[in-house]
């Protein structure tokens, strides 16, 4: 498992990825992760997600950008009940 640090939120990220791709005729990074969701969590990780400005942060890779959602999914919709937890799928592309 992995930290990664969105603004103020450090999440324990699975799976994460890293690609270089072109956008706009330059080369920027896209980091791809997976990472759990509890119901009492939802609220804050949602209201995170829809404000797309982000820095993030991964020490274990020490990287340090700013970026955007490039897409992003969850494996349940109703987070909003009680003991729910969801997995939540997000790509973030360095925003230069």
């Amino acid at each position: 498992m992995t930290n990664v640090k969105i603004n103020d939120m450090t999440l324990h990220v699975e799976n994460l990825t890293k690609d270089i791709i072109q956008k706009d005729d330059k080369e920027v990074l896209l980091i791809s992760f997976e990472f759990q969701v509890k119901s009492e969590d939802y609220h804050e990780i949602t209201t995170l997600l829809y404000k797309n400005d982000f820095q993030v942060e991964i020490p274990d890779e020490k990287l340090d950008f700013h970026a955007v959602i490039y897409n992003y999914s969850t494996s349940i919709t109703n987070l909003y009940e009680e003991n729910n937890v969801g997995e939540f799928r997000l790509k973030l592309i360095e925003n230069v």
